[in-house]
């Protein structure tokens, strides 16, 4: 696994602005941001971007993993399907908050027409700048690893 501070981004076609404002966002602190796009609007599926991302995070390429549709939902459904990813959808800086410090998330998921821009970025600075507490939360993250068999 990577100790470096590199994060995965991907989205569909629907959330390529907002995806390139997060990745100038966090670029900026220092973050190595690999972008696997896409980076045309044509209409695209979902579900390939987020399997893609997830797959980076999950072979420990990238430490996180922020992903984007029109919704969150449909590429965060994606991303978990892949062994070892923890994603959830953040609408708000507590959620963002809590899948990190309880569920150990090491992705999160955006939906471009959900939230607007300077939320979403409240949103991922709160994401990455909490960490996990362990304790009895490690033995329920614990327990969630182990639904994948």
């Amino acid at each position: 696994m990577t100790d470096s501070k590199r994060i995965v981004l991907s989205s569909d076609h629907a959330a390529i602005p907002l995806r390139l404002v997060i990745a100038d966002h966090i670029a900026a602190q220092g973050w190595d941001v690999v972008d696997i796009g896409p980076t045309t609007p044509e209409s695209t599926h979902y579900p390939k971007h987020g399997e893609a991302a997830a797959r980076q995070v999950a072979a420990g390429d990238c430490q996180f993993g922020i992903i984007l549709c029109g919704t969150g939902q449909g590429i965060m459904m994606a991303a978990n399907k892949v062994k070892g990813i923890r994603c959830g959808v953040c609408v708000d800086t507590f959620s963002a908050r809590m899948i990190r410090q309880h569920n150990d998330a090491n992705m999160m998921s955006l939906g471009a027409r959900v939230v607007g821009e300077g939320l979403a970025l409240d949103i991922v600075d709160a994401f990455l700048n909490t960490r996990f507490e362990g304790g009895r939360h490690a033995t329920r993250v614990d327990m969630i690893d182990a639904l994948e068999g």
